[in-house]
């Protein structure tokens, strides 16, 4: 049925073009990206499309109120501006992000759905959880990415990181650390731990938020958490912020360590982005149309009060690392890569990433 209609599309634009072939008073719905940095083709054509002349479904696959939620809906409000039309974000929570990817590629392929990605997309095969991967979409762009951060309760004994990482030597297997269940970005940090000789207890909640309840209560003695959603604790007193999972401090704590100062040879490990949101389109999606949104997507990542929400939450701006459409596709690979490979020697998989032709990092 997708390509049915996207030859419908590809028919319409083709005699759109014939028709208004030469004509000076035709204008582009958009400039293409001209910038180096912009997440468009180095040398895109120009938009021969009218698009979009109507409102954008934003997916967020996952409730509202998380990261991905809150993410979402500020780049939605600063892309209604380059756009002219309104963008309604639509939560679509289940099966770890799933059905609403699903959801985006089952709609039209006309570039009036688009969805804004988390990590899990890049696992979910090796988990077992769907067979979709970054391969079925098209990049808009990269986005952000949430800091992984350690953080105790503020009444418990660890001080430092050290006090910490030293219980957990000490005591193997004992030290209790909640997450959200396997596959997931704090799984993947516990992970990295176990391989520099740390080795947590795991203890899964269904949520992020549960997992902090959890520490608050005592119930475990730390956790593995996106930043934004630690904050309030932070601010009121009740968590403590031990270490950012990283390989540089977090400018808002100058004095609060990176993970990597305690395990030597970690830097290339910790400096991946474990959390990060991409917006992504159906690959059957026009080209034309894809430029249209890159170009707007572009404009809306430079937007003051974008950068502001990004900034106060410390929230690290992929979209700077990764400009281009082949820099967002290496960043896709890479990240799929050593996390499955990272997944599977650690037994957690259903599938071996050589099913699906994973490279091993």
């Amino acid at each position: 049925m997708k390509k049915v209609i996207s030859a419908i599309l590809a028919l319409a634009m083709a005699m759109s073009i014939t028709a208004c072939g030469g004509s000076s008073n035709t204008p582009a719905a958009s400039a293409p990206a001209s910038s180096a940095g912009s997440p468009a083709a180095s040398t895109p054509a120009a938009p021969t499309t009218d698009y979009p002349t109507g409102p954008i479904t934003m997916i967020i696959p996952y409730g509202a109120g998380g990261t991905t939620d809150l993410a979402g809906r500020q780049l939605a409000i600063a892309m209604e501006k380059q756009l002219g039309q309104s963008i309604i974000v639509s939560n679509q929570a289940g099966a770890s992000g799933t059905l609403g990817l699903q959801s985006t590629l089952d709609a039209p392929a006309d570039g009036y759905t688009i969805v804004l990605a988390a990590e899990s997309l890049g696992s979910c095969r090796v988990m077992g959880v769907s067979e979709l991967s970054y391969d079925d979409f098209a990049p808009i762009s990269t986005i952000s990415s949430d800091p992984k951060v350690l953080v105790v309760a503020s009444h418990s004994k660890y001080e430092t990181l050290q006090d910490l990482l030293d219980e957990i030597k000490a005591n193997p297997g004992k030290v209790q650390m909640s997450y959200t269940g396997p596959g997931g970005s704090g799984h993947i940090q516990a992970l990295i731990m176990n391989r520099y000789g740390y080795e947590p207890a795991l203890t899964a909640y269904s949520s992020g938020a549960e997992g902090i309840t959890a520490v608050l209560g005592d119930q475990v003695q730390f956790t593995n958490s996106n930043y934004s959603t630690v904050v309030p604790y932070l601010e009121s007193g009740d968590l403590r912020l031990l270490a950012v999972c990283a390989t540089e401090r977090m400018e808002a704590y100058p004095d609060v360590p990176a993970l990597s100062e305690y395990m030597e040879g970690s830097d290339e490990l910790l400096s991946i982005p474990y959390s990060p949101l991409s917006l992504l389109v159906s690959k059957d999606v026009p080209e034309d149309v894809q430029e249209v949104l890159r170009t707007a997507t572009k404009a809306a990542c430079q937007d003051p009060d974008f950068n502001k929400w990004l900034d106060d939450n410390c929230i690290d701006k992929l979209f700077e690392m990764y400009p281009t459409v082949d820099d967002a596709k290496a960043f896709f690979n890479q990240w799929e890569s050593v996390v499955s490979w990272m997944l599977y020697d650690a037994g957690a998989t259903v599938n071996s990433p050589e099913d699906y032709n994973i490279p091993k990092p």
